[in-house]
């Protein structure tokens, strides 16, 4: 008999403790107003967003934890007897109230990345490594559940600042055009701060300047603190932010027959710079559309690909439409030394796709703690050139099942991880050699 005791970024019943890294809609999926399987735990920022986005939701099911405090929980294990478990949150640096989760108990320690960011030359990044590495010590971490959203060495995209300041730059060499940015419900608050600050500086027109949103964006913006820089008043800016799924070709076409706008993308995924190649042919249904220079303007911080990074030239995919590669997640080269900072004995992938997924241990899997044998890549071809997994993975979902198994040779605990239907067992030799993972009541502090 196998017993969830928690479920991660998954909302189906059957589990003790249930753990939100982020708001996000691909990680609520199965949460509403009427979800009442057992306590939510997540940051004290994603519990004040909560009721607006299930504005019925029981709060008192809601549990906070505090950002690199170690929490302690207790469970019943299948056999009745009561196990524990401790978890500590993280700042994930993906948005706002975004967590990364790390647990550990006698079953071992897990990390959690939900999904996150891990730039070098961040500020915060360096403070959830050094939370990070605190919190694991030199314990091993025998399972990291990865952010593999652009783990291909395909995917080299410049830190969060230079992409923000190539959309300023965009911005400064278009003068006379209203500007649209396609933006989610939540995230990129950062960037839109950044363009209203660094506009107000260079721009003597604009000494009060601010970036319209929609009414429900403008109300989370309140919540998050961001007061004066944003409205909903059209009149007083020509800079508009508007959801993601209303920025298309034929919008900006109609809005030009009014008045001269350009559109500007800030996303990782356009920023390819080669498809992955298997048996000459191309694996995967990547855009890579004729790349064109933008016109920077002389007053520029940023004048030039060279003064960036060397990341390129910025993507113009049609005459409206700027790619910046503006992304919230990690690149690859940010994921391999994550992985490499952390070397955990295995990883597994969050986020599955159907176009191009590539099991995270075939390119990290040389970085773990244990020589891992070589991978194959887990796709195959359908017959609409896309590409699919041969095994599958849960998406951005994961419940920790805790099984007593019994032998005649020996009794041990183990751990498994259930991912839409497979289940993988974490425990390695190491544990058998005493490389500790079981935690003493000494080893931190537990507070709830």
């Amino acid at each position: 008999m196998v017993s969830r005791l928690v479920s991660v970024d998954r909302w189906a019943a059957g589990s003790q403790a249930y753990f939100l890294t982020h708001l996000h809609s691909d990680h609520t999926n199965g949460l509403s107003s009427s979800w009442a399987n057992g306590p939510l735990f997540c940051s004290r920022t994603t519990a004040k967003l909560f009721p607006f986005k299930f504005p019925e939701f029981n709060l008192s099911l809601i549990r906070i934890l505090q950002i690199g405090t170690w929490h302690s929980l207790s469970l019943l294990s299948p056999c009745g007897s009561e196990t524990h478990l401790q978890v500590m949150a993280i700042d994930a640096i993906h948005c706002p109230g975004s967590v990364m989760l790390v647990f550990r108990g006698e079953f071992g320690c897990l990390l959690y990345t939900g999904d996150f960011r891990w730039e070098a030359t961040c500020e915060r990044a360096m403070r959830s490594r050094d939370m990070l590495l605190g919190a694991l010590k030199d314990q091993v971490v025998d399972i990291i559940h990865l952010d593999n959203t652009y783990c291909n060495p395909s995917y080299d995209f410049p830190p969060r600042q230079i992409a923000a300041n190539q959309v300023v730059n965009i911005i400064l060499s278009h003068p006379e055009h209203d500007i649209i940015i396609g933006i989610d419900t939540l995230g990129k608050e950062d960037l839109l701060h950044h363009i209203a600050r660094v506009l107000k500086i260079k721009v003597s027109s604009y000494p009060f300047l601010r970036i319209w949103v929609w009414p429900e964006r403008l109300r989370t913006m309140h919540l998050l603190g961001f007061h004066d820089i944003f409205t909903t008043n059209t009149s007083l800016t020509r800079v508009r932010a508007v959801p993601r799924y209303s920025f298309s070709i034929e919008t900006l076409e109609a809005l030009n027959k009014v008045h001269p706008t350009i559109g500007i993308m800030a996303s990782g995924l356009p920023w390819l710079k080669t498809g992955l190649q298997m048996s000459g042919t191309h694996a995967g249904s990547f855009r890579i559309s004729r790349s064109e220079r933008a016109p920077w303007s002389a007053n520029c911080e940023v004048q030039s690909d060279r003064q960036v990074g060397n990341t390129g030239p910025l993507e113009r995919f049609h005459e409206y439409i700027y790619s910046v590669p503006y992304s919230d997640h990690s690149n690859f080269a940010e994921l391999k030394e994550f992985v490499k900072l952390v070397r955990p004995n295995t990883l597994k992938g969050i986020v599955s796709s159907s176009s191009c997924y590539i099991e995270p241990m075939y390119y990290l899997g040389r970085h773990c703690g244990i020589t891992q044998p070589a991978r194959q890549l887990h796709m195959k071809h359908t017959s609409k050139g896309t590409i699919e997994r041969v095994v599958a993975v849960s998406t951005k979902a994961s419940t920790l099942d805790d099984e007593f198994v019994k032998s005649e040779s020996k009794r041990r605990k183990t751990l498994k991880v259930k991912s839409s239907g497979s289940r993988s067992t974490k425990f390695s030799i190491l544990r058998r050699r005493g490389r500790g993972a079981k935690i003493s009541e000494n080893d931190g502090p537990h507070n709830s």
